[in-house]
């Protein structure tokens, strides 16, 4: 017991209760899975790994990265488990589990039955790219929902069978045309003349329109002969 207190029990004070209590760190957050992923490129691009390995780690980081902006929406999940985990730790433990071997024993020694070091990292590379396929393609089917049900609703809203009419303009569409008054018309409508009709017969001219005698070309004058 020390001094301190003893001075609390004889001033009846309370002594302050130790806090036992065991905290627990944070949940990584969006911003600590970005930088996993950009570690985990730096340590693919700083070594030279087998182009099987590089294409499918790359493909893990990018599936991931495009989950991250749903890393709100699924924290607390199992879907965000898998997504942080994949991130911190399975992807970039197997790449360096890989890496700390030498290359010719990863290689060609057989480790697993008949696999070796690079087949046993290439499963797992390929089952880290189908459980990451599954877990975006399980974060954005809401979305992906909510944007169907929109077009339906546009499509029933504004479409060709909907009761409030149609926004497609055919043939017979076509305003029509207001009548004007009598009043109101030109002059050019009251005294233009009628065209004619392009597909009449030309109209031979009577006497009484043409008093002229007609003369012959052929005809000689009277009171000459030929």
């Amino acid at each position: 017991m020390g001094f301190s207190d003893l001075l609390d029990r004889m001033l009846g004070r309370a002594p302050e209760a130790a806090d036992d209590r065991l905290e627990l760190p944070a949940p990584p957050t969006a911003q600590d899975v970005e930088q996993a992923l950009a570690a985990t490129e730096e340590l693919v691009g700083a070594s030279t790994l087998p182009s099987v390995v590089v294409a499918r780690a790359q493909r893990v980081v990018d599936t991931v990265r495009d989950t991250v902006p749903r890393m709100s929406r699924i924290s607390g999940s199992s879907l965000g488990y898998t997504v942080v985990a994949t991130a911190t730790d399975y992807l970039p433990e197997a790449i360096g589990a890989y890496q700390r071997l030498p290359r010719r024993y990863a290689d060609t020694r057989p480790v697993d039955g008949a696999k070796t070091s690079l087949m046993v990292l290439v499963d797992q590379l390929d089952l880290l790219g189908l459980t990451m396929d599954r877990v975006f393609d399980a974060v954005y089917r809401d979305d992906a929902r909510e944007l169907v049900a929109q077009g339906r609703f546009i499509a029933e809203k504004f479409g060709g069978s909907a009761g409030g009419g149609s926004l497609r303009i055919g043939a017979d569409d076509h305003a029509p045309v207001p009548e004007q008054p009598d009043g109101e018309r030109s002059n050019d409508d009251r005294g233009a003349p009628s065209s004619p009709d392009p597909t009449a017969s030309p109209r031979t001219p009577t006497t009484d329109e043409d008093d002229s005698p007609s003369i012959s070309p052929l005809s000689p004058p009277e009171g000459r002969t030929s």
